[in-house]
């Protein structure tokens, strides 16, 4: 685990990253069809985000691109292939991710928060829409705000 994480349990530590790959099944399966172009972009952004964002953050996608793809595939196809089944199981399971930030230093909760709401967004406009404008549909609008965790606002005003 990384040092800047040192507060967090191993267990506590694969959850968040768990999180990345929860978050891709459920943005791109709320509409109740999992495209290919979403999986393959949240892939991508989980790579980029690796080698192109500030320190905690570079590092702990890093961490997540090592086993993203497989723990992807393993809950496409653990997970009830019914919307309203799996949207409830996914999002139970990332409301335990609020315990977790809480942990955290405030300003890297507070990071982490906006990565997960970032990249949920990023997810959501993958597929459809013109050029990826106006791309997200009704049903991943109501989920890319990651209702299920809570916010935790920053106090610096440093950008992602």
């Amino acid at each position: 685990m990384l040092d800047q994480f040192n507060s967090l349990t191993e267990e506590e530590f694969e959850k968040l990253k768990d999180a990345v790959p929860l978050i891709t099944v459920l943005i791109a399966g709320a509409d109740g069809n999992i495209h290919n172009d979403q999986l393959e972009w949240a892939n991508k952004v989980t790579k980029i985000r690796s080698y192109n964002m500030k320190a905690e953050m570079k590092a702990f996608y890093l961490e997540v691109g090592k086993t993203f793809s497989e723990r992807l595939q393993y809950y496409i196809d653990a997970f009830p292939t019914n919307v309203a089944d799996r949207t409830k199981l996914i999002s139970d399971r990332l409301s335990h991710i609020n315990d977790i930030l809480a942990k955290l230093e405030p300003e890297v909760g507070a990071k982490f928060y906006k990565s997960f709401t970032s990249f949920a967004e990023h997810v959501a406009k993958a597929s459809g829409g013109f050029l990826g404008f106006f791309s997200i549909n009704k049903d991943e609008a109501k989920l890319i705000g990651l209702p299920m965790i809570h916010p935790i606002i920053s106090t610096s005003d440093e950008e992602e």
